[in-house]
């Protein structure tokens, strides 16, 4: 790897190579991050996280799901912080344009409005690039999808997809098992499949998950409780690991 010298100080430098260092350092932050993942069905969409729980912690709280409006949710990977404060512009966006059109903001929008402020913080000195990459999740007027943002404002939309530590394996598996006709069900219990690919517990455990849910026919964010999750879990053996 190249050294840096020096043009890592801003994040307005390109490298003699093409390089923004800054950014790459941000992704760094996301590659670091526990997983997040979503997952697009028929019948909504599914956004499951790993969270490592401390022994006093309190249970049934998540870090990294958050809820946008009430038809859109997001997962996040990185630095949590800087996940919250966009979150908060995106809560703020979509109910502007809720005000403004008199209609649910889409899922693309609010994924396209994040990447912009995400790429806000690659063109200016004295600041820095979000550590965060976040997984948009939601049911509008165009039906289920997932777009996911990174530190660069770069924003994709996936069927599935897994961000964070180990996601490059974990997507292997995601597209080894996933189908866009799979029940709302059987893509929870993918979810907790292919956190557990990696995660060291046995038996398919569920206390290190947190997942939420966003039906097509209800169009509402939902998380999913422990006693569903471990109904979910005893489902995992149809994705097997080999």
């Amino acid at each position: 790897m190249m050294a840096s010298r020096g043009y890592d100080m801003t994040p307005t430098m390109y490298s003699p190579d093409g390089r923004i260092y800054q950014v790459e350092y941000a992704m760094e932050t996301v590659k670091r991050g526990t997983l997040a993942l979503g997952i697009s069905t028929r019948d909504g969409v599914i956004l499951a996280v790993e969270e490592k729980p401390r022994t006093l912690q309190t249970k049934n709280i998540t870090q990294k799901i958050f809820q946008v409006d009430f038809h859109i949710g997001i997962a996040a990977a990185g630095y949590i912080p800087d996940a919250r404060v966009q979150v908060d512009g995106a809560r703020f966006f979509s109910q502007g344009n809720k005000m403004t059109y008199d209609e649910s903001v889409e899922v693309g929008t609010v994924a396209k409005h994040l990447a912009d402020q995400a790429h806000q913080f690659t063109q200016y000195g004295g600041v820095r690039p979000n550590g965060v990459a976040m997984i948009i999740a939601g049911v509008d007027q165009k039906g289920e999808s997932i777009y996911i943002t990174d530190p660069s404002g770069t924003y994709v939309q996936f069927s599935a997809i897994a961000i964070g530590s180990d996601s490059d394996e974990v997507n292997e598996f995601l597209e080894k098992y996933y189908s866009k006709d799979m029940s709302l069900d059987d893509a929870a219990s993918l979810a907790i499949a292919a956190i557990n690919l990696k995660a060291e517990v046995k038996d398919n455990g569920i206390n290190h998950i947190k997942m939420a849910k966003i039906t097509t026919e209800t169009k509402i964010f939902e998380k999913i409780p422990e006693a569903d999750l471990q109904k979910y879990s005893q489902n995992t053996s149809k994705f097997s690991k080999e």
